[in-house]
């Protein structure tokens, strides 16, 4: 209050944290905004991929072309004012690759034509009824053919025509009502199928004779980057797992901000997962393209391109899911991880080798049993599954399954020494001697493997000698610490999983290779 009736002063205190930072009061820099960075995003972005220049330069070009039916005068007396509609067609068809411009120009033209017949026979109908009924008769059509369309488009089956349904609507709307105001509706519309008809001809051969893209090249193109970009991520990811030895620990929300900058091939990994959208526009797209380059026959097998890039991405779920063992807050001890390096390196690498080894065939075209290298992976992998079940005692905490695999260990070698005839009582000394000595070995690597960077970082048997730690909290710190090391035995499951997996992406590949006719060749 402050002493005036009715009137109220609220005093609001800012936390530092809700002060709006210096660096927000200041304006955007003009270097952000400059003509010469422009630019350079510009040059940046054309030679990331030269066809975006050449795409742009035949639409261009076929626009010109179009327009000199205008700029001309003789195509103008013939087709008058309608001759715009060949502009308008080239615009909307004229598409990134020639199997997309085939799509948009089927659905143009039995869209134009099946709109331009039923405009016709409205029109008749109408005139035939007097010119009271004639409005309604229009009218109602036009109600008719917009609910039609916007329904069926919307069928599952009638998806990929959906362009075709809207250039029915508004193709048969423009055409009645302007031929209901300017007289001699059958003409106009015979005038404008026409000049539909002229520009689609125009960009079909401009994008078809003039440096054409085909989508079914990019659709290959993008299959053999996807599994070449999958090996790099493997090994990228199982390399930072190895070498991170916990002494650098960036802010995680910082690094995902910044999109993982040390990891490039993480990206491409990710990249490949959202990819399911591009592969079936791509496919959808090559369908429409005539047999062209290294495709030289009918009917070819783009759909098995995309069920090889689903087998692909099915693949790359692990590669995401080791991705986030290395980024985990719960890590093993570094030695621990180094005790498998080996083995988890040996199968890293065979499986790496069997991907870029696919993405050679399907690049080149041919096709090699890859029997020998996925027996190597197979061989990694078992090698590494039999080293995890052998020191086993590894990934727990407790000291009795720590002990367990030793004593088993010198039990074998007390069995020995007796059938060689030693005294029992010289053989019983040396075996307690001996696992007194594996003992305190195995707890000194024990207590070693808590100091090195693990989570949680102090040991639990420091706090065994604590009185203020309530003794209940032991048992379930201990659980914690256990589970320390258990996410290797996470990650080394995910990487036998993604080996497990490979032998489908196998069976899709070849089953590509045989329905596209690759050839066979000998593998080395």
């Amino acid at each position: 209050m402050n002493g005036k009736k009715g009137s109220i002063r609220i005093d609001i205190c800012l936390k530092p944290k809700d002060v709006v930072p210096e660096d927000a009061k200041k304006p955007i820099s003009e270097e952000g905004l400059s003509p010469r960075k422009w630019l350079h995003d510009v040059w940046d972005f054309a030679r990331q991929d030269t066809n975006r220049v050449t795409f742009a330069l035949k639409v261009g070009l076929a626009c010109l072309l179009v327009s000199l039916l205008i700029l001309f005068r003789a195509p103008y007396d013939i087709f008058g004012a309608n001759i715009i509609w060949s502009i308008l067609t080239v615009a909307i068809m004229f598409e990134y690759t020639v199997g997309a411009t085939f799509n948009r120009g089927f659905n143009r033209a039995v869209g134009s034509v099946f709109a331009g017949v039923f405009a016709v026979v409205v029109i008749q109908v109408a005139m035939s009824s007097g010119h009271i009924a004639e409005p309604y008769i229009i009218g109602f059509s036009i109600f008719l053919i917009g609910a039609v369309t916007s329904f069926m488009k919307l069928w599952p089956s009638l998806v990929p025509y959906e362009y075709g349904f809207r250039v029915i609507l508004f193709t048969y709307c423009l055409i009645i009502v302007s031929g209901y105001r300017m007289g001699n509706p059958i003409r106009t519309a015979m005038d404008r199928l026409y000049s539909i008809a002229i520009g689609a001809l125009i960009a079909v051969l401009v994008n078809v004779f003039i440096c054409p893209i085909w989508a079914g090249e990019q659709l290959h193109r993008e299959l053999v980057n996807s599994f070449n970009s999958l090996a790099d991520s493997l090994e990228e990811c199982v390399k930072k797992y190895l070498s991170d030895d916990g002494s650098e620990h960036p802010e995680f929300s910082k690094t995902v901000m910044d999109n993982f900058p040390d990891e490039p091939a993480f990206r491409k990994c990710r990249a490949t997962l959202n990819s399911s959208a591009k592969f079936d526009s791509l496919a959808n797209s090559a369908k429409w393209e005539p047999p062209h380059g290294r495709f030289k026959h009918f009917f070819y097998p783009w759909a098995e391109y995309v069920k090889v890039g689903n087998v692909l991405r099915h693949c790359a779920y692990e590669v995401m899911a080791l991705h986030g063992c290395v980024h985990s807050e719960i890590q093993a001890p570094y030695n621990l991880r180094c005790a498998f390096k080996s083995e988890i390196l040996d199968a890293t690498k065979q499986a790496a080798e069997l991907l870029r080894s696919l993405a050679k065939d399907l690049n080149n075209m041919k096709w090699s049993l890859q029997t020998s290298l996925l027996k190597h992976v197979h061989v990694s992998t078992e090698r590494l599954q039999h080293s995890i079940d052998l020191h086993s005692y590894l990934f727990t905490a407790s000291q009795e399954d720590n002990y367990a695999r030793p004593q088993l260990k010198i039990s074998r070698v007390v069995s020995f020494k007796n059938q060689s005839g030693e005294p029992e009582s010289k053989t019983t000394e040396n075996t307690t001697q001996m696992a007194m000595e594996v003992e305190s070995y195995h707890e000194m690597m024990k207590r070693q493997q808590r100091k090195l960077h693990s989570w949680p970082s102090r040991e639990v048997d420091d706090f065994e000698d604590d009185e203020n730690v309530v003794s209940d909290l032991i048992p379930r710190m201990r659980a914690l610490e256990s589970t320390t090391a258990l996410s290797l035995a996470t990650f080394t499951s995910l990487l036998i999983e993604f080996v497990a997996r490979l032998d489908h992406l196998v069976e899709a590949a070849e089953k590509l290779a045989t329905m596209a006719r690759f050839k066979q060749q000998t593998a080395n």
